[in-house]
């Protein structure tokens, strides 16, 4: 199934769903960010992906993590909410979701960096290189603010 993100595009079509979803930031030991290249749009993203019924937010972030890039992770803070209604993903099968994520630092616990049948690459990215990446801006959002989280000393973790 394909998919096409708009934001704050006057030709996006309107929403007809919202689902609740996670992404993930993982930091290794250097600092540098996990990243995937998705297959449904080409984008690089966080890892991510939408909660299952009986499933916890925390637990979408393991599940989903595991499953896109390999790794094992634990859930250490929430980075933001973000729920803006002129983020919308058009999918193929006629779904229109609006915006509803809460993205979360995890801590790296195991596993092997792989690629999935979500993802192209699967990589750990330096902060100062994710600029040069094609990515959504509403997840380019999501990095800035982890990253100006830990410079402002707010990284609960540490």
């Amino acid at each position: 199934m394909s998919r096409k993100d708009y934001y704050d595009d006057p030709e996006a079509p309107a929403s007809n769903s919202i689902v609740v979803a996670a992404s993930a930031v993982v930091v290794n030991s250097d600092g540098a960010i996990l990243v995937h290249r998705r297959v449904d749009n080409d984008l690089w993203a966080l890892p991510g992906g939408g909660m299952e019924v009986g499933e916890s937010i925390a637990g979408t972030i393991v599940r989903e993590v595991r499953e896109e890039t390999g790794l094992d992770v634990r859930p250490q803070y929430v980075v933001a909410v973000y729920s803006d209604p002129r983020h919308v993903f058009a999918y193929s099968d006629g779904e229109v979701r609006q915006e509803f994520s809460v993205c979360i630092a995890c801590e790296i616990l195991g596993g092997q960096l792989l690629v999935s049948d979500e993802s192209t690459e699967v990589r750990f990215v330096p902060p100062a290189e994710i600029v040069d990446l094609n990515m959504h801006p509403r997840i380019r959002a999501r990095i800035e603010d982890y990253l100006n989280n830990v410079r402002a000393g707010l990284n609960p973790s540490r």
